[in-house]
This record gives C-alpha cells, sequence and structure tokens, in this order.
C-alpha cells in the first residue's frame, strides 16, 4: 500500500532527481522508494556505513541497455482511438 509523504529537498537536487527519473523510465517516487529501501535493507548505523560502491556496482553491471517507448504522435493517437470506436 502506498503512503503520501512531504519530503523537503534543495531544488537543484530535485531537478537532477526528476531528470535522472525520467531519463530512466520511473517515476520520482519509485526512485526514491527503492533509494530508501537500499539503505533500510541493511543494519547501517550512519548513511557513512552505506556501502555506496556496492549500490553502484550492482547498478553498472553487465551491459547497459536504455530501453524507451517512442510516444506516438497526437495524430496517431487520435486515429487509433477513431478506429477502434468504429
Amino acid at each position: 500500500m502506498d503512503t503520501k509523504l512531504t519530503l523537503s529537498f534543495n531544488q537543484d537536487v530535485v531537478t537532477k532527481a526528476k531528470k535522472y527519473a525520467s531519463d530512466n523510465n520511473i517515476s520520482l517516487s519509485r526512485l526514491i522508494e527503492h533509494l530508501l529501501m537500499q539503505v533500510t535493507a541493511s543494519d547501517y548505523k550512519s548513511l557513512e556505513d552505506y556501502p555506496v560502491s556496492d549500490w553502484v556496482s550492482m547498478v553498472a553491471e553487465g551491459e547497459i541497455e536504455y530501453k524507451k517507448t517512442v510516444k506516438p504522435s497526437r495524430k496517431a493517437s487520435k486515429d487509433e482511438y477513431f478506429s477502434s470506436k468504429k
């Protein structure tokens, strides 16, 4: 079950995080949820104990493959909608 949460961040961090999330086809909420799950998955006494290099290695393993869906044009979407109504 999802719970709404209000957080405050530096505007530059928010801008960069939104771009990162968008570039990786993930919502900002899910990105933050993933990061919080990683940090809280083990019994770290402080953020300095968090193995950033492990997380980077986990993310960077294997070939990088970016999957982006091409948005259909507005006209194509409209044509598809009206053809489905026939």
